[in-house]
C-alpha cells in the first residue's frame, strides 16, 4: 500500500501545475491557493484520503454561517468559488491516480444572478467633461476614460498596454485577457483623439502607454507605469468630482461598455467576444439591458386595438 501523501505538498503541487502547464495567471493562482488553504485549515485534513463528503459538507456549513465584524455573511457567489476551487484540486488529484473524494460527488451552489452597476450615457459624459484641460494629467487622465468606455478593457489589462501596441490609424489592437486568450479591441474616434492629444503631449521615453507624471529630482530609474490602483483613484476622483453618487470604478466603465453595445442593437455574442469573455453566462449578466427593451415592446404591443 502506497504511503499517504501531506496534503500541503499535493497543494503546493497543484498550484505549481496551474502555473506552470495551465498558464493560469500569478492571481489566479493566488486566489486558489487562497480558497484551498483555508479549507485545509477549517476542516484539518492532512492527506487526501481523509477528504470525505462529510468533510466538505462541513466546510460548506461553516462557511455559509461565516461572519464578518458587521454581522455579514459570505456572499454566495463566494462561497461556490471555493468549491470550484477544491473540485479543480481533487481533479487533479484524480489525473495522479492519487486516492480522494471524487470531484464530481460535490455539486456547485446555485449562483444568484448579480446586477451590475452602470453608468448613462449622460453620466458617463459628465465624467469625461470634468477630465478636460490642457495639462498632462488632464490629457492622461482624459486618455485614460476614454480608452476604458471605448474598449471595455479590464484594469488589468490597461495597465500593460505599451505605446507600441495601440494603432491609433487603423483604431484597434489585440490584447491578452484572462487565461492568456487574445482578443481585438476597437477604438472609438474620441478615445483615439485623446490618445493621440496625451501621447504627443509626452515627452519621456518609457514604454508604458500610461504613465505616472514625473516628479522633480525624479531620475526615472524605475519605470512610470501606472498601476491598477491608481487607475481607480483616477476613475473615482472624476466620478466624484462630476457628482456621480454611484461607487464607480474601472469594471463600471467595462459594464457601461457592454451595456451601452447592448442598448443600441449589438447581439450578445459579440459582446461576448468584445469582453473576452470564455462563456456566454459571464456576458449574460447584462440581461438587465434587453429586459428593458422587452418591457418597450411588451408596453407598445400588448392589448392595443
Amino acid at each position: 500500500m502506497p504511503p499517504k501523501r501531506k496534503i500541503d505538498n499535493l497543494l503546493t503541487e497543484f498550484l505549481e501545475y496551474l502555473e506552470v502547464e495551465l498558464g493560469r495567471s500569478a492571481k489566479t493562482v493566488e486566489n486558489y491557493h487562497r480558497y484551498l488553504h483555508r479549507f485545509l485549515t477549517l476542516t484539518g485534513v492532512s492527506s487526501p484520503e481523509e477528504i470525505k463528503l462529510e468533510t466538505v459538507r462541513q466546510f460548506r456549513l461553516k462557511m455559509n454561517r461565516l461572519q464578518n465584524s458587521k454581522k455579514e455573511s459570505l456572499k454566495k457567489t463566494t462561497q461556490n468559488y471555493y468549491v470550484i476551487a477544491l473540485r479543480h484540486f481533487l481533479k487533479y488529484l484524480s489525473k495522479r491516480d492519487i486516492n480522494s473524494l471524487v470531484a464530481e460527488k460535490i455539486e456547485v451552489g446555485k449562483n444568484y444572478q448579480r446586477e451590475v452597476e452602470f453608468l448613462s450615457p449622460e453620466e458617463i459624459n459628465r465624467i469625461l467633461n470634468i477630465a478636460t484641460g490642457k495639462s498632462l494629467k488632464l490629457l492622461r487622465d482624459r486618455a485614460i476614460l476614454e480608452l476604458l468606455f471605448s474598449t471595455g478593457l479590464r484594469v488589468s489589462e490597461l495597465v500593460k498596454l505599451n505605446r507600441a501596441q495601440v494603432n491609433l490609424q487603423t483604431q484597434e489592437f489585440s490584447v491578452r485577457g484572462k487565461g492568456g486568450k487574445v482578443r481585438i479591441v476597437f477604438v472609438s474616434d474620441s478615445a483615439r483623439d485623446a490618445l493621440k492629444s496625451y501621447l504627443e503631449a509626452r515627452s519621456d521615453v518609457d514604454e508604458a502607454l500610461f504613465v505616472r507624471l514625473p516628479r522633480k529630482n525624479d531620475p526615472f530609474k524605475n519605470s512610470l507605469r501606472l498601476t491598477s490602483r491608481s487607475i481607480q483613484r483616477i476613475v473615482k476622483y472624476y466620478a466624484v468630482k462630476a457628482g456621480i453618487i454611484k461607487d464607480v470604478h474601472p469594471h463600471t466603465l467595462r459594464h457601461s461598455f457592454a451595456t451601452d453595445l447592448l442598448t443600441n442593437g449589438a447581439d450578445i455574442r459579440s459582446v461576448q467576444a468584445m469582453l473576452g469573455h470564455s462563456s456566454i453566462t459571464t456576458t449574460q449578466i447584462y440581461t438587465h439591458v434587453t429586459n428593458r427593451q422587452l418591457k418597450k415592446i411588451h408596453q407598445k404591443y400588448h392589448r392595443k386595438k
